[in-house]
């Protein structure tokens, strides 16, 4: 995160800063995580399946129409179907 904003010209300082803000943001979802995960297992359940959903999402709509255009499309498309069919039989196992 620090070394494309140093590329950018932005001063160390307002980068230290950034990093700084970024990790504490961190830290507090962390915290809130933590507090709302001794609720119940149902919340952790949905939260996963939410972050899941949103991973497929990026997946599907960015990264495998990029890898098409750049790999002509079979050697990816092979290794998309290959990861989904890994992932489903490692979470039935």
């Amino acid at each position: 995160m620090a070394v494309p904003m140093k590329n950018g010209g932005m001063k160390i300082y307002k980068i230290m800063i950034y990093v700084i803000l970024s990790g504490l943001a961190t830290g507090v979802g962390a915290l809130i995580g933590s507090i709302i995960g001794k609720v119940s297992e149902e919340i952790i359940a949905i939260c996963l399946s939410f972050a899941a959903g949103a991973m497929l999402y990026i997946v599907s709509g960015e990264l495998i129409p990029e890898s098409n255009k750049l790999y002509k499309g079979r050697i990816s498309s092979l290794g998309n179907m290959l990861g989904f069919i890994i992932g489903i039989c490692v979470t039935i196992l």
